[in-house]
């Protein structure tokens, strides 16, 4: 049944941990190494994930013999990587001449969407709230999540050059210090 208190607090959880606004810099970034980033693309299968990992993630996760924690790590590494990116402005990931088609599946909607943290969150918070209430929540990021892909030449423009540079390096610690939380959170467990 569906719970306005529920829906609100999963709908704030993910915003959190998905963090789409400070993924901005990070996205204007990818466009221009690519040129164009598919916003529909990207919030599709990041929405596929979700719900994927929603029903079926404990299970997808053993089916590999693999555990939360393991899975947590991998995401926090592949984030560590893209911090560093933020801040050195090099690139460590290869840029292949396909890699418009492929950049908005990866690293857009995994792991900048729907990363390690966000699937471990919507593990997480089954125990504490209704499938259906969570759905509604992954549904209304997932809405959000898309106009701020596409509304990123509109940003950049308002934000000029120095300020996504600026803005860059900022989000750049910040995703380097949620990376090493992450990370240090699950090596801990395992």
């Amino acid at each position: 049944m569906l719970n306005f208190t529920q829906i609100l607090s999963v709908t704030l959880i993910l915003f959190s941990v998905i963090d789409i606004l400070g993924s901005i810099p990070i996205i204007i970034n990818l466009r221009k190494q690519v040129g164009h980033i598919q916003s529909g693309k990207a919030t599709l299968v990041a929405g596929v994930l979700m719900i994927l990992f929603l029903f079926a993630g404990d299970n997808l996760l053993g089916l590999f013999g693999i555990d939360v924690g393991s899975f947590a790590i991998a995401g926090s590494i592949i984030m560590f990587i893209i911090g560093m990116e933020m801040i050195l402005g090099h690139n460590f990931f290869k840029n292949e001449p396909t890699a418009s088609n492929n950049t908005s599946v990866v690293p857009i909607a995994f792991p900048l969407i729907a990363g390690a943290g966000t699937l471990t969150t919507l593990i997480s918070i089954k125990a504490e709230y209704d499938e259906l209430n969570i759905l509604v929540g992954i549904i209304i990021n997932l809405a959000f999540v898309y106009l701020v892909l596409k509304s990123t030449n509109w940003l950049e423009r308002k934000i000029g050059e120095g300020g996504i540079g600026i803005i860059q390096k900022i989000f750049g610690i910040i995703l380097l210090s949620i990376a090493i939380k992450l990370f240090k959170d699950n090596i801990a467990n395992l």
